[in-house]
């Protein structure tokens, strides 16, 4: 679960050079990062679910913290975290 300064987005589009368009829990579209930790262990792909971290001094960009799986994203959906 996200922290106070966290919160749940869903991917909407691939841009390449690890950046994606986010779609996010208080309606905004943002631009978000990739992180180099996580560019080559965890595949990243549309649609999913993610959670992640606005950044203090530009609000429209974002880093990615964690991808939720499957079926732990229809989890977040049932319970009302995300559409």
């Amino acid at each position: 679960m996200p922290n106070s300064d966290e919160m749940f987005a869903v991917v909407t589009e691939m841009l390449g050079g690890n950046h994606v368009r986010l779609r996010c829990q208080d309606g905004k579209e943002r631009l978000g990062r990739i992180p180099g930790r996580m560019k080559y262990r965890t595949w990243i792909n549309e649609d999913d679910v993610v959670l992640i971290e606005p950044w203090d001094w530009q609000d429209e960009k974002a880093n990615i913290e964690w991808r939720y799986t499957g079926q732990d994203a229809d989890q977040l959906r049932r319970e009302g975290h995300i559409q």
